[in-house]
């Protein structure tokens, strides 16, 4: 185990790495290589996924994801960038903290200030679904000079966005008193129904992989975790009118756009509105794909990803 401590301000970070294999990893798909390391922030420690060399890539998961949902997208990554998968605060083996701020611009703070501790000069960044709300409120951040390293391109996958119909009465319905206590009742205690939820987010469910349900099912060993989504959603109206105001300030950033063109959690019509306000990307849809291109899909999905970060072809 190595650990060092990062002067941040006003606290340290210390931060701690370990490795191990595939073989030892309690969730399929990871190739040898990749690291377990710990960050501690507050007094809590946020776990994140390392591997390969070269300019730093970090990737951002959606609501109750973790880096499990980058297994397919880490090794094909490798080659090309130092890639950093965070279990974002509250999800994946993170730690389950109290009295941490789970709005989108809080959490994009926590993200900027995870991305300081590891040092580096600049980065790019993938956010994918809520993670991808996430991502552009760290844009704006550090567009501001508010924090941190410089931002290079941004990568939005399926992005949460105040301009698709799915999800606008859901999330608000769970986040009140009422649908919080019937998502305790009926959605978490009922693991019969993860199955159900679990294949809508996929376009073609004959290309679910194998053990993805499992390996998301995973992290509630840890408890908590339903109490960190219903956190997060709590907020949710109110974040998208924030994020619907930060769009403006992110003309300047090169932007990726991808989308599943089945997508049943972020429309995939919100795409075009959304788009505006980058002039500076590009927008590939998946035909036939849904929520989880990275899986559904990863050999498109990573040659297009190689293909913006690199400017290079990637032979198909």
């Amino acid at each position: 185990m190595v650990g060092k401590e990062l002067s941040g301000g006003k606290e340290d970070l210390r931060v701690m790495a370990t490795e191990r294999d595939v073989a030892s990893a309690p969730f399929p798909g990871f190739s040898p290589g990749v690291e377990e390391c710990w960050m501690d922030l507050d007094g809590a420690r946020m776990r994140y996924l390392r591997t390969g060399s070269g300019p730093a890539l970090i990737l951002v998961h959606g609501l109750l994801g973790y880096s499990f949902s980058w297994r397919y997208t880490m090794p094909a990554l490798a080659p090309y960038a130092t890639v950093y998968a965070p279990d974002m605060m509250g999800a994946g083996f993170s730690d389950r903290a109290a009295g941490i701020d789970h709005s989108m611009r809080g959490t994009a703070q926590l993200l900027l200030r995870f991305i300081s501790g590891l040092e580096i000069s600049s980065f790019d960044l993938v956010g994918t679904s809520h993670g991808g709300a996430v991502a552009m409120m760290a844009a704006e951040e550090c567009l501001s000079g508010k924090t941190g390293p410089h931002l290079r391109r941004l990568i939005l996958v399926d992005p949460v966005n105040p301009y698709s119909a799915h999800g606008q009465w859901l999330a608000p319905f769970f986040g009140n008193p009422y649908g919080a206590v019937l998502f305790r009742l009926f959605v978490a205690r009922t693991s019969f129904s993860y199955p159900y939820w679990h294949a809508r987010m996929y376009g073609d469910r004959s290309r679910i992989p194998p053990g993805a349900l499992e390996g998301y099912m995973a992290p509630l060993a840890k408890p908590g975790l339903f109490e960190h989504a219903l956190s997060i959603v709590r907020t949710w109206t109110q974040d998208l009118r924030e994020l619907e105001v930060t769009l403006p300030k992110l003309a300047s950033v090169p932007t990726l756009l991808m989308w599943g063109s089945k997508d049943t959690a972020v429309d995939p019509s919100s795409a075009k509105p959304l788009a505006k306000y980058f002039p500076k990307s590009r927008l590939i849809v998946f035909p036939g794909v849904g929520h989880l291109p990275y899986e559904e899909c990863p050999e498109e999905f990573n040659r297009a990803l190689i293909e913006f970060l690199t400017h290079e072809k990637v032979p198909a």
